[in-house]
């Protein structure tokens, strides 16, 4: 499976595109940061990610989006600007029927390094590590993108997994309940 991992960001958004394996395994195809002028207005800053993830959609040809869900900060303008990169991000993918998943910073912490308040440096390590890579990605966005995509391929078998259980649960649960209506209406039926 190939994934597209995005760790959004207006000023610096973190662009990785990884391919999964049978088991664990994974290898780094590309990874970038798209980086937009703090002086640029919106609409023009959203226009630039718009445009950088069209391109890298188009060249890569990925089979799922994995965005890295944006939390609750201090400052709201940063959180803002954040939600609004991952919307044009998610947009993006919804134009060519790319399913999208938002993992949580926690989550994609515990899927690469075993803890999910590991710090940016130990994320970073344990990305470099698992990918093979000759050196560690810098900025922190490219091997925070790195991280996301990595996680989405380790937690989509178990997510699917989860999906079928609950499906199978709540049809057992249908024929159960439809069982017991039948029960019902003989039992009401012999009564009289």
């Amino acid at each position: 499976m190939r994934v597209l991992g995005v760790d959004p960001g207006l000023t610096r958004l973190g662009i990785a595109v990884v391919d999964g394996g049978a088991g664990r395994q994974v290898r780094a195809v590309a990874v970038d940061v798209v980086r937009t002028p703090a002086d640029d207005d919106l609409p023009t800053r959203l226009l630039k990610v718009s445009h950088a993830v069209e391109a890298w959609l188009d060249e890569h040809r990925p089979e799922v989006v994995a965005i890295e869900r944006v939390f609750s900060q201090h400052n709201v303008r940063t959180v803002m600007g954040t939600a609004q990169a991952a919307g044009v991000v998610a947009l993006a993918a919804a134009r060519r029927d790319l399913p999208v998943m938002f993992h949580t910073p926690s989550e994609v912490k515990a899927a690469v390094t075993g803890s999910g308040r590991a710090d940016k440096a130990q994320v970073t390590t344990m990305v470099t590590r698992l990918l093979g890579l000759a050196a560690a990605p810098k900025p922190a966005d490219a091997a925070d993108a790195l991280a996301i995509a990595i996680c989405h391929l380790w937690r989509a078998p178990l997510r699917a997994r989860m999906a079928e259980a609950e499906a199978r649960a709540a049809e057992l649960a249908r024929k159960h309940r439809a069982r017991l209506a039948a029960a019902a209406r003989e039992s009401r039926t012999v009564r009289k």
